[in-house]
């Protein structure tokens, strides 16, 4: 047991990161505040809001009330990073709550939460992969582009539209999905059905990160500056479009039609908005100054993002009335139940559609760019094989971990549901937020003369509140979320027995000592 739960020393992950050529140390704080926003600002906001405003079969919606829901799962996320920014200033290396759990709780923990961050990086990625299918589709229809619909959907989504039109359901929606069912080729009797575009854009991503951080960084601050911009642009026409009687509607239940169970429940579905923030620990190897720039980038793009989605969230249920939104794109939704002159509300919706598309691309960047360096940093200390922690002899990057993290994600995302991601995401990233903040507390016991160049204020109370907020979050999640996540660790526990415990560098290094 000792053995499972030996610790690595700030000091010596430090040490290690320097020893025989470490990733290369090239952003500044502004590269890390655009890369948080770039992950964070994405198939959140434009594809998961509308579910959490109208709800579904399994959980009340929130209505307008949804800008509590937004408000709510902001501070919740806001403890957090205070604990993520000590950890990251303390200790600039790359792996993120997986390097941070081996530094304050030990190996056993640190290769749970490593494992566990798959689930948030690589899987959450498969889900933006599919989303930005949808809005790119949607996209070059307007320039009379049609992309087969069995080229561009999973199996899952076309087989339960083909039920639905069968059963009386007759949107545009259904049918351009059932399409996918009754038109695709057969392969030994199976229909062939591939989301393409979710496998091509996530390969592209995977070439732009092998290349080089500081240009896969440049590319994605060109993106985040352009999605903002559409964003301001939304919100410009929006303010225009808003018929104040839609906040407040009685007929509809009011501006909380559910009360605090509907806020509560959206929060929870809303919580993929805010994924993406942490994923700026992942680079703090490759921080120019990282003592006093990563604390700066995770808490000011959690802090861009949180106003952008209550001004976003607002001024879509004051355009159109909230039930009307519980679909994939309530953006373009909100335009296109508003009452706006025909002639702006198309081009604002094609404007909209591409603005998505930039944004989720950017998501899949900076995701991209994460989970490699979670299996760099798990490589390096044996628990994975050694060949994840190999870095390019020109470009300086993890290039085996980034092209089998792309091969990875690029293939579920063309064949996965985007239902089946979404809350497994969701849960895998409350549980990497919970062990952070646990950590902190115990590092600042066990090692509490190491210097700190940011501190969480008001220790232990504040690492405890963001504990209790993300497990009050986990808890409004459904029940098979929860066994298909204990699976899932259940899994990575063996690989772990398997090969990581027998080749650790910590064990093999305390055995020869």
């Amino acid at each position: 047991m000792s053995g499972l739960m030996a610790r690595k020393s700030a000091a010596d992950l430090e040490s290690e990161a320097s020893h025989g050529g470490g990733l290369k140390r090239s952003l500044n704080k502004w590269h890390l505040t655009a890369l948080g926003v770039g992950a964070t600002i994405g198939a959140g906001i434009f594809a998961t809001t509308g579910t959490a405003i109208v709800g579904d079969a399994a959980r009340p919606g929130a209505g307008p009330a949804i800008v509590f829901s937004f408000l709510l799962t902001a501070i919740a996320c806001g403890f957090a990073a205070l604990c993520y920014a000590e950890f990251a200033a303390m200790v600039p290396v790359a792996g993120s709550a997986y390097t941070y759990a081996y530094a304050a709780l030990g190996e056993l923990v640190a290769w749970i939460i490593g494992w566990d961050l798959i689930v948030e990086y690589a899987v959450g990625n498969i889900g933006v992969a599919i989303g930005w299918s949808g809005h790119f589709r949607e996209l070059v229809s307007h320039f009379g582009v049609d992309i087969p619909s069995w080229l561009a959907t999973d199996y899952r989504s076309a087989h339960d539209a083909a039920t639905a039109l069968a059963g009386g359901t007759n949107d545009a929606v259904t049918q351009y999905l059932a399409s996918a069912w009754t038109g695709a080729p057969h392969l030994f009797g199976i229909p062939v059905i591939v989301n393409l575009p979710a496998a091509a854009v996530v390969f592209v991503m995977t070439i732009v990160l092998v290349i080089g951080v500081r240009e896969s960084a440049n590319f994605n601050n060109a993106m985040v500056v352009l999605k903002i911009a559409i964003i301001l642009f939304f919100l410009a026409v929006g303010v225009f479009l808003i018929t104040p009687s839609n906040w407040n509607d009685a007929a509809s239940g009011g501006f909380a039609p559910n009360g605090f169970a509907g806020v509560s429940a959206a929060a929870a579905i809303i919580f993929f908005s805010y994924i993406g923030f942490d994923a700026v620990s992942t680079a703090a190897e490759e921080a120019e100054n990282p003592a006093r720039d990563m604390p700066f980038g995770i808490i000011m793009s959690l802090v861009v993002c949180t106003v952008l989605y209550i001004a976003i969230s607002a001024v879509m249920t004051g355009m159109s009335p909230w039930q009307q939104l519980g679909t994939a794109e309530p953006m373009i939704t909100a335009l296109q139940f508003s009452n706006g002159p025909p002639l702006l509300v198309n081009a604002s919706r094609f404007i909209i559609a591409l603005g998505a598309v930039i944004a989720m691309g950017s998501v899949l960047l900076v995701f991209q760019l994460g989970q490699p360096r979670i299996f760099y940093s798990m490589a390096r200390d044996g628990l994975l094989p050694p060949v994840m922690a190999k870095v390019h002899p020109r470009f300086r990057t993890p290039y085996v971990g980034t092209i089998l993290t792309g091969t990875f994600v690029a293939t579920f995302a063309a064949f996965a549901n985007i239902a089946e991601v979404v809350d497994l995401t969701n849960i895998g990233t409350l549980f990497a937020f919970v062990l952070v903040s646990i950590g902190v507390i115990f590092l600042r016991r066990t090692d509490p003369d190491r210097p700190r160049p940011f501190r969480v204020p008001g220790v232990p109370f504040t690492p405890l509140i963001s504990v209790a907020a993300c497990l009050y979050l986990m808890f409004q999640l459904p029940r098979v979320t929860w066994i298909r996540f204990g699976i899932w660790l259940a899994i990575g526990l063996v690989f772990y027995f398997v090969y990581g415990y027998k080749n650790s560098v910590l064990r093999r290094q305390s055995s020869n000592a």
